[in-house]
């Protein structure tokens, strides 16, 4: 008969009870990432939805109702841009999670922090719309607008990196997908900065490059989806 162990129990008690903290632990870790992703993808639906009640057809156009509804060309501009580029970020956002298995108070900051800019989103976008094709107006609008979706890229882009430097992410997930990541968000930050200036001169081609940049980003990146493991078949 082996001997007791010192805490009242077996020695395989005590192995299997670290076990089962060690399990408790990941779950927690799992149900943190799980409750993050859900009160990301609420402020991102959000976001989305107040961009289109911006959109309205002002006084002065009752029997010209054709009319009053193409003139309202930057508001719809501005809709799609703002929609397709936060709809960029979510994709970017979910292959992020996809690859964690547990997330730091530094990580959740750091998501509070790309929420509090994808939020504001309607605001330059109103400001975007109203102003679009008044002068002088316009470039103080376009330049607001890109500098509010660069702050957005480049807060994403540090979130990945946060989940490869303290390694929250899955341990199976090999080197070529992360650096395949990193270089698919690093390269939008240069091209924003670009617009940006470009927006100075000629805002309305800023805009339509913000469009471009926010459709190439969405278009699924071509990772390794990591595959969860299966129950062993007896």
């Amino acid at each position: 008969m082996g001997d007791a162990s010192p805490y009242g129990g077996e020695p395989g008690e005590r192995r299997s009870g670290n076990d089962q903290d060690m399990a408790d632990q990941d779950d927690e870790m799992i149900l943190r990432v799980a409750r993050m992703e859900a009160f990301s993808d609420g402020v991102f639906a959000i976001a989305i939805t107040l961009l289109v009640l911006e959109i309205a057809i002002p006084a002065g156009f009752e029997g010209h109702l054709l009319r009053g509804v193409l003139s309202q060309w930057p508001s719809y501009l501005a809709y799609i841009v703002s929609f397709a580029t936060i709809g960029a970020i979510w994709l970017g956002h979910n292959t992020i999670t996809h690859y964690m298995h547990s997330a730091n108070t530094t990580f959740l900051r750091l998501n509070l922090a790309l929420l509090l800019l994808v939020s504001f989103l309607p605001f330059p976008t109103k400001l975007l719309a109203e102003n679009l094709g008044s002068r002088e107006d316009e470039k103080v609008a376009a330049t607001i607008y890109g500098v509010a979706l660069l702050g957005a890229m480049v807060l994403l882009s540090l979130l990945w990196l946060q989940a490869v430097r303290a390694d929250l992410v899955h341990p199976d997930t090999g080197d070529e997908e992360i650096k395949l990541l990193t270089a698919r968000l690093r390269p939008s930050l240069a091209l924003y900065i670009v617009l940006i200036i470009v927006g100075l001169f000629t805002p309305l081609v800023a805009v339509i490059g913000y469009l471009v940049v926010a459709f190439v980003l969405i278009f699924p990146i071509k990772l390794r989806r990591r595959q969860k493991s299966e129950p062993a078949v007896t």
